[in-house]
C-alpha cells in the first residue's frame, strides 16, 4: 500500500480531512513567501496528537535554525530544501527525526549521494509546492524507496502509481481550491485513491 503524504496544511478542517481519509504523513510549511505559511505555535496546535507522521517543509534553514524549530512546532520528521540542506538533514537525523530529503528532478535521477537513512523526496522544483509534474520516465525504475511528488492530483494519482510505481506520493497545491487553501473533497480523494492503487 502506497505511504500518502499531503504537505501545505494550513487548517484543522485541512488536517483533519487528510487525516480521515487515511493519510500516513502531513505537511506544514515553514517559508515566509509561501501562502502556506505557518508558524511553528500554529504547526504544533495543528499536530497536536495526531496518530500520522508530522513534517516540517523548510527552505535554506542552518542546522541549528531548523532543529530549534522542529522542537517548538514538535514534528516528528523535516523535509529541508535549498542550502544548507545536507547538514541539516544530518543533524536531524542525529536527535531521531525522520528526514524526506528533497531532489529536483531535471533528468534521470541518481539517488547515491543520499545517505539510506533518509527517504528521497522527487520533486519538480527546488522548493515544492508548484504543481509542476516532470518526466516520470527519468525515476521509473529506481530500486531504492522513494517519495514521488510535484504536479500530483487526485485525477491523475492512479497513473502515477501505476507508470512510476513510488513506495509513497506526496500532493500539496494540486488539492487546493485557491493558494493555500485546501479543497477538502480533493484531499480526500487524493489520499484515498492513492491508497487503493
Amino acid at each position: 500500500m502506497t505511504w500518502v503524504k499531503v504537505c501545505g496544511l494550513s487548517r484543522p478542517a485541512e488536517v483533519a480531512a487528510a487525516v480521515e481519509a487515511g493519510a500516513d504523513a502531513v505537511g506544514f510549511v515553514f517559508y515566509e513567501p509561501s501562502p502556506r505559511n505557518l508558524t511553528p505555535e500554529a504547526a504544533r496546535r495543528l499536530g497536536a496528537d495526531l496518530p500520522v507522521l508530522t513534517v516540517a517543509v523548510t527552505v535554506d534553514l542552518d542546522a541549528d535554525t531548523l532543529l530549534h524549530l522542529a522542537d517548538v512546532s514538535g514534528v516528528g520528521a523535516v523535509q529541508p530544501h535549498g542550502t544548507g540542506a545536507e547538514g541539516a538533514a544530518q543533524a536531524a537525523l542525529a536527535v531521531g527525526l525522520a528526514v524526506l530529503r528533497p531532489v529536483t528532478v531535471t533528468g534521470p535521477v541518481d539517488l547515491s549521494p543520499i545517505s539510506g537513512d533518509e527517504l528521497p523526496l522527487l520533486d519538480s522544483d527546488t522548493i515544492g509546492g508548484t504543481g509542476t509534474a516532470f518526466e516520470w520516465e527519468w525515476v521509473s525504475g529506481l530500486e531504492r524507496p522513494f517519495v514521488l511528488a510535484g504536479g500530483l492530483t487526485a485525477d491523475n494519482i492512479e497513473k502515477a502509481i501505476g507508470r512510476v510505481k513510488p513506495w509513497g506520493v506526496d500532493a500539496s497545491s494540486g488539492l487546493e481550491s485557491a493558494p493555500g487553501i485546501k479543497d477538502l473533497a480533493k484531499v480526500a480523494s487524493f489520499v484515498q485513491r492513492a491508497k487503493a492503487t
